[in-house]
């Protein structure tokens, strides 16, 4: 890599906020994005997941804030994305990946349960995209927006995905509504979709009892690369989509899933 391609890839100076900060998908994102050279604010609602999240990055000579709350109401989200500016630091960088998932046949599912997962997926998604949109437009230099979507948000493919599912497809579709809508502001809106990957939330996929066995054994059938996802995998395309790299991307639904949506 040239000095010249290599500054696409270069984060430095850029304000980072990151959403589910404590997952693994959040926590991916930390890395990748402070590696590059951004100033990470990271959100979760677990205190002492976060902190040590924030310490470990902290060893690694990487500047990181914290705020310690997930993105339930407007009036919370706005001061997760103030935090994130604090200082003049502004705002450059949202990674949305706070979220749940509850995995369960629809004739099982409460009507409370698919609200839960239709708010922490969608609505939060749209809730915190807004706060870092005002903000962004505010300060006029653009910047760059990443939702967490999900291969499920086109592809059903497993028993138990009727909240999910809907709830990854509206974030698809909140993704290409605000990047037209901010586009005039030099404000990019991509989601990655990934499928499978290692979690707290998928841990039991991963498990070699039956009932992870036979799920796994569904999910390996449709992908190529015959491997399920790890958190890693999630690092390079996070870098890309928050840097110059992407500059004339935007609405765009990057499928990271082992080949999955091909298949």
């Amino acid at each position: 890599m040239t000095p010249d391609t290599a500054k696409l890839f270069d984060l430095t100076g850029k304000s980072a906020l990151i959403s589910g900060a404590t997952g693994a998908l959040g926590g991916a994102a930390a890395r990748a994005l402070s590696g590059a050279g951004a100033f990470v604010t990271l959100a979760g609602g677990n205190e002492e997941k976060l902190a040590r999240v924030a310490m470990n990055l902290r060893d690694e000579g990487a500047g990181v804030a914290t705020f310690a709350a997930r993105p339930a109401d407007a009036a919370t989200c706005d001061a997760m994305v103030a935090a994130a500016a604090a200082g003049g630091r502004g705002l450059d960088i949202l990674v949305s990946a706070s979220g749940t998932a509850a995995i369960q046949p629809a004739l099982e599912m409460s009507p409370e349960t698919w609200d839960s997962v239709m708010d922490a997926n969608a609505r939060q998604t749209w809730l915190l995209a807004r706060a870092a949109g005002k903000a962004m437009v505010g300060q006029g230099r653009g910047g760059s927006i990443i939702p967490i979507s999900s291969v499920r948000s086109r592809f059903a493919g497993t028993v138990g995905t009727s909240a999910y599912g809907p709830s990854k497809s509206a974030v698809d579709m909140i993704t290409r509504s605000l990047a037209t809508e901010w586009g005039p502001h030099s404000i990019r809106v991509n989601a990655i979709a990934p499928t499978v990957f290692r979690s707290e939330l998928t841990s039991w996929i991963f498990e070699n009892d039956a009932r992870g066995t036979k799920a796994r054994a569904a999910v390996l059938a449709r992908i190529p690369l015959g491997r399920l996802a790890e958190p890693g995998d999630f690092e390079g395309v996070l870098i890309f989509l928050a840097s110059a790299a992407s500059s004339m991307m935007t609405g765009q639904i990057v499928n990271v899933d082992g080949g999955f949506s091909a298949n």
